[in-house]
């Protein structure tokens, strides 16, 4: 069993900065995919960042410059550093870890983390 952890939601002013991590524990042979998704009331989950293949990275327009992506691998943790808040970031953010359980050739299992509030006033 894989479980996320999820911290640094909170409420911040526009302009303002937070970040969000994510640690993933548990029988893991090896991490696919690691990201972060949000999803504000009355609309649909979408992805805010994610790594792809390898080291790449992709973003939401809305966030680009603003928020950035990094991970510890020796730690199976994710961050999201959210800069330069605005009031549409307002949402629950979600961690999305994909991973390889029970050793080489195991199945890969996505997990998702139990969501962190982001509450950005104007």
């Amino acid at each position: 069993q894989v479980q996320l952890v999820e911290s640094g939601g909170g409420l911040v002013q526009a302009g303002g900065s937070l970040r969000l991590s994510c640690a993933a524990s548990g029988s893991i042979f090896s991490v696919v995919a690691m990201g972060w998704y949000r999803q504000a009331p009355g609309k649909q989950r979408e992805l805010v960042a994610a790594f792809t293949s390898g080291s790449s990275t992709n973003y939401h327009d809305s966030v680009k410059g603003r928020f950035n992506i990094s991970r510890d691998n020796a730690k199976n943790t994710v961050y999201l550093q959210l800069n330069s808040l605005k009031p549409e970031d307002t949402a629950v953010y979600y961690c999305r870890v994909a991973v390889v359980v029970g050793g080489p050739g195991g199945y890969e299992y996505d997990y998702w983390g139990q969501g962190t509030q982001v509450t950005v006033s104007s």
